[in-house]
């Protein structure tokens, strides 16, 4: 059909409830809003999809989260038996329709004879994957945009091992949605109905306490916590869904004083207070540093609404407060649990750390300095979480620490995806022991740079809503790599950004790298995935700094990379600014 003709059926067909043709009877004669509903199905990528509330194919909504779920229960059908009976544990946060989603889940499985473990009140990300490993359910489901804006939401599938579900499910799932062909013939079932025949049990506070109990025995350094237990800590959970286990966590493990943004504490799809519910934007913390100088508060920080970013400021030595990106953060994370573990001489042989393409790339020189190898993957913590189960899980090595750029990390080996809860909890033990050495976070940060070098990066992120912004993200890819192409026949690199001298081209679409030469151009293979990313490495002190374009794979963003390393950090910040403009005018003249 085509998108009008699909606009018509939703439009008209007595299957579609009165809200949703009241709906998009309100939209008659938009036709640009109308193609942008219909002219496609959501995207079901590698872990599930995200979209704009609203009706229509290309919107989240009780229809088109039946239809995943369907595909999904035919997935565990075509698994077997086992899978049948292991059957699916489901979990949500704070935004629209986010309770309502769940309960659709669960229902259209009990349909298709799947059982479900269905959250009995919002919990967040890392709940839900450590629920799934912890109840050995064969599959989860959690109801998120994690942190987009409020208009949006999202469906997230995990495999069993309690990571997000690698490729080749995603794959059989979306084929399974795919073949759904008339959405009337989704099979239902009543929730009551479902309960009665034991097809839906709800779950709570067994798994929080669980949950709770596993974070306490990731303390790095309990002595410290119980120096400062009443050290000032401020904590926002910006509405969302991680007021309770991080409150749950810090309480458990020692912390008496901390205060909660009260504005921010309950949950709210609308995310008033903001703009974004985001902790990568400052701005998101701002009230919880206005409350942090009314109560002299050392450490602040905030979770987005599903509760697996975390973003936080420290006090300066002059009573301001400084916002630490998520690499600075990550840095310091990686640098505090490797040193304390070999300090106490318990970091063990064989132990690995992990990170991302886009993140920064001090991570290497800290890894390097404690012998412990450092793993670089693709950006999504869905491979941060393969690597473990490879490698620790199914291997003789022994993770440590993984985080990525965009402020997400993970400790423990319980929980496969990113985890603010256990961050707070190892931030506030990392502040801790600083101030037991009468230092800050922003001293640490410090010290740091004076022992590994400085670093300095920035993601520039470009938003196109709608049909035409994708494709014109689309069409940027494919002009980068038209030149590139020209540009590796030919050897002259420096065309391809512009007047920025280009050492090395990593397309991870191609899986290729290119290396330029005085002598010409040379070929080798990358061996990780397939991805939309294009890395240019740059050279710079020491030859590593670097841009990269890549689409997000959850927003309609272009987003845009760079990473710039001296001994001297005026130099590093000059070539950041000087690679930012140059590289970021190349690229958006690509969008038009």
């Amino acid at each position: 059909m085509s998108y009008m003709d699909e606009y018509k059926f939703w439009l008209t067909d007595p299957f579609f409830d009165e809200d949703t043709r009241a709906e998009l009877k309100g939209l008659e004669g938009n036709d640009k809003e109308i193609e942008d509903r219909f002219y496609k199905n959501l995207e079901f990528g590698t872990a599930g999809f995200r979209g704009v509330l609203g009706a229509g194919t290309n919107r989240m909504n009780i229809y088109t989260v039946a239809k995943a779920s369907a595909g999904l229960a035919q997935f565990i059908l075509s698994s077997g038996e086992e899978a049948v009976r292991r059957g699916v544990v489901i979990s949500y946060d704070s935004r629209h329709y986010s309770p309502e989603f769940a309960e659709i889940t669960a229902t259209t499985l009990a349909a298709y004879g799947i059982p479900s473990l269905l959250s009995d009140e919002l919990r967040p990300v890392p709940v839900c994957s450590y629920s799934v490993r912890y109840f050995k359910a064969f599959a989860g489901v959690m109801i998120t945009a994690s942190h987009n804006p409020s208009k949006y939401n999202g469906y997230k599938v995990y495999g069993e091992d309690g990571g997000q579900v690698p490729p080749e499910a995603a794959d059989v799932i979306l084929h399974a949605i795919e073949d759904i062909t008339d959405i009337r013939d989704i099979k239902k079932m009543s929730l009551e109905e479902a309960k009665d025949k034991g097809l839906v049990k709800l779950f709570g506070e067994e798994i929080d306490k669980a949950y709770t109990e596993m974070l306490a025995g990731l303390v790095v350094d309990q002595n410290a916590i119980d120096k400062q237990k009443d050290m000032s800590i401020v904590y926002t959970p910006l509405h969302g869904s991680g007021n309770k286990p991080v409150r749950r966590i810090l309480k458990r493990v020692g912390f008496t004083n901390i205060h909660i943004v009260p504005e921010q504490e309950l949950p709210d799809g609308a995310f008033p207070t903001v703009k974004l519910p985001n902790p990568e934007d400052p701005d998101a913390l701002s009230m919880a540093i206005e409350l942090a100088k009314k109560t002299d508060a050392s450490l602040v920080f905030g979770t987005d609404p599903d509760s697996d970013r975390i973003g936080v400021a420290a006090k300066t030595a002059d009573g301001k407060y400084k916002c630490f990106t998520g690499n600075q953060m990550g840095l310091m994370l990686l640098d505090y649990i490797l040193d304390a573990k070999s300090e106490a001489g318990n970091l063990p042989d064989n132990s690995f750390a992990v990170t991302t393409i886009v993140s920064t790339k001090l991570a290497g020189k800290i890894a390097a300095h404690y012998g412990v190898e450092l793993m670089e993957v693709l950006t999504g913590f869905k491979f941060i979480g393969e690597k473990i189960k490879i490698f620790d899980e199914f291997g003789d090595k022994h993770f440590q620490f993984g985080f990525e750029e965009s402020y997400g990390y993970l400790s423990g080996l319980d929980v496969r995806d990113k985890d603010a809860v256990v961050a707070a909890m190892l931030i506030c033990n990392m502040a801790a022991a600083s101030f037991e050495k009468g230092e800050t976070l922003v001293d640490r940060l410090d010290h740091l740079y004076e022992k590994y070098g400085f670093g300095v990066e920035e993601t520039v992120s470009k938003t196109l809503e709608g049909k035409e912004g994708i494709e014109k993200i689309q069409n940027a890819m494919k002009e980068l790599r038209a030149e590139l192409e020209s540009c590796k026949n030919s050897g002259e690199a420096a065309k391809l950004l512009g007047n920025i001298p280009v050492l090395a081209v990593r397309d991870y679409k191609t899986g290729t790298r290119y290396d330029f030469t005085e002598d010409g151009v040379s070929k080798s293979e990358i061996t990780l995935p397939e991805s939309n990313v294009i890395l240019y490495e740059l050279g710079g002190d020491k030859g590593i700094d670097w841009a990269c374009a890549r689409p997000s794979g959850t927003e309609p963003k272009l987003k845009i990379y760079f990473g710039t390393y001296a001994q001297d950090k005026d130099e590093a910040v000059s070539r950041l600014a000087s690679i930012k403009s140059e590289v970021t005018g190349y690229i958006e003249a690509k969008l038009k």
